[in-house]
This record gives structure tokens, sequence and C-alpha cells, in this order.
């Protein structure tokens, strides 16, 4: 049986990757969250690595509070960054296979195009900053990766879908933002797509996100749609939501991932971001 490191277990994804991963009898899932393994101590990664000699690492681990990244970049860097080298240097010494998640952050978002996966990153926050060291330390460390940029990620845990349910609870207004675009993807449909590049040597940067865009106040109007609440999102700019609420990190304006290569070279296809986010209501 093989043997297949997840980290960060406990997260949306983490939880997913399991829930996907359950169906795959060829593969044995050992789980680890922050009290399993810090992934920041090459030791423990080491030590763990050669004991379990896995298949493939699956890192679902991340520092992903973008307004914390902010303020103490470098913890975000030792998890984000560093965790990925030690992972990667596991990955090489074992030849196992290894997946780095990364984001739409690595980007800019000054541009009305979707990315695609050879454009040139160029992060604006704490947070892509160090996930995009964490690539870089990737392809740097480790010959057999998988690079899964995605965004807007949402499954079984806090995210932005419950956010603003329990706003709806409490409101009839909710103030979102209507100037920064992107994909909201489930976890399950990333989750999907790991499973389908698991048994294969298509290596590489992948954009992994559900298709098709939206804006944060878009999104928030389908989730109240769906869940049957009379909530009115009240639509805000970027600038006027940082002005009410200062501190913020900056964020892309436009951040749409291109699955160009994912298309290119295998048969997966993610489910429409609405489509997507109709099954996980179904969840709730």
């Amino acid at each position: 049986m093989k043997q297949i490191i997840v980290t960060g277990c406990n997260g949306q994804l983490g939880r997913a990757v399991n829930q996907v991963l359950a169906d795959h009898k060829e593969y044995q899932l050992i789980n680890t969250d922050v009290a399993e393994l810090d992934i920041t101590d090459i030791e423990q990664v080491m030590k763990l690595a050669r004991e379990s000699k896995p298949y493939a690492i699956i890192n679902c681990a991340a520092h992903t509070n973008v307004n914390g990244c902010e303020k103490d970049e470098e913890a975000a860097f030792r998890i984000n960054a560093i965790g990925a080298r030690n992972l990667s240097i596991a990955s090489q010494e074992m030849g196992a296979k290894l997946f780095q998640i990364s984001t739409d952050y690595v980007f800019s978002g000054n541009t009305d195009q979707p990315y695609r996966e050879f454009d040139a990153p160029d992060p604006m926050s704490a947070y892509g900053r160090t996930k995009l060291q964490g690539e870089i330390y990737v392809k740097e460390f480790c010959r057999r990766y998988f690079i899964l940029r995605t965004a807007w990620l949402y499954g079984d845990g806090n995210n932005f879908v419950k956010t603003m349910l329990r706003l709806s609870e409490t409101s009839d207004h909710v103030q979102v933002v209507n100037d920064q675009y992107g994909t909201p993807t489930y976890a399950m449909e990333l989750a999907k797509a790991i499973a389908c590049l698991l048994p294969t040597e298509n290596y590489g940067v992948f954009h992994a996100t559900c298709e098709g865009s939206c804006s944060w106040a878009e999104f928030a109007k389908e989730i109240f749609r769906l869940a049957g609440k009379p909530t009115v999102v009240e639509e805000v700019t970027t600038a006027a939501y940082n002005e009410k609420f200062p501190g913020q990190a900056d964020r892309p304006a436009c951040s749409i991932l291109d699955n160009y290569m994912l298309t290119l070279t295998t048969d997966f296809r993610f489910a429409s971001w609405q489509t997507a986010i109709a099954e996980y209501m179904k969840t709730l």
C-alpha cells in the first residue's frame, strides 16, 4: 500500500483530500497537523519521511490569514516557505511526489485577463510573497512536484461562505467588496484534481480553480440566494471597505486563474463555481 503524508489534515483541503482518497484503496494516509508534525522543523520532517517512506506528500498546511501574514511576515515565511522547502528536501531524498498548494495571490491582479501558469508572478502582499517563495523552494529542492495554485477556497471549516451566513443571522444588510474578482473554489473539487494527478508523472505548475469568475459581492449574493436568505448585499469598493476597516492587506483586484495546463494535459475538469457552491450548500 502506498503511504501518503498529508500535512494540515484538519484544514479545509486536508479534510477534503481525506474524503476523496478514502475511495482509493491503494493509498494509506498518514495524517498530520501542527500537533503531530512541525513542517518548519527539518529534523521532524526528515524523521517522518524516513520512517514512512512515502509515495507522496500532500502539503495542505499553510498560513492563510492574509492580514495576519502582513502583521508577522516572518511567521508566515516559516510556514509557507520554509515548510515547503523542508517537505521538498524530504520528497527528493525519498523519491516521493510532492503536492504544494499555492495561491492566486502570487499575482498582482493588475490585469483584466485570466492568469496562465507561465505568467510572471508579482505578489503584492506578505501572504503572496511567502507562498511564491514556497513555490521557488519546491522547484529548487524537489524534482517530482505538482504546484497547484488555487483561489478563494472553501470547504469543511471556517470560510467566507460561513461568515456570510453567520452575518445574515444578525443583519439585514452586509457590506461586500465589488471590485475584487476571482473564482470561489470548493475544496472537494481541488481534492479531486489532486487525486487525478496523484498516480501520474505529469509534473509542473497548474492553476486549479473552479470554472468561471465573480466578485466577492456576486459570490455573497449567490450564497444568500441558495440559502433562501433575504439579506441584502451592499456593494462597496475596496477603498471604501478599507477606510471603514483599516489595516487590511493589499489584495489583487483581478486574480482569475485559467486552468490552462490541466485542460491541455489531463481529462480533469473543474465544476463551475456556481455548481460547486450549490453542492457545498447541500452539506451545511
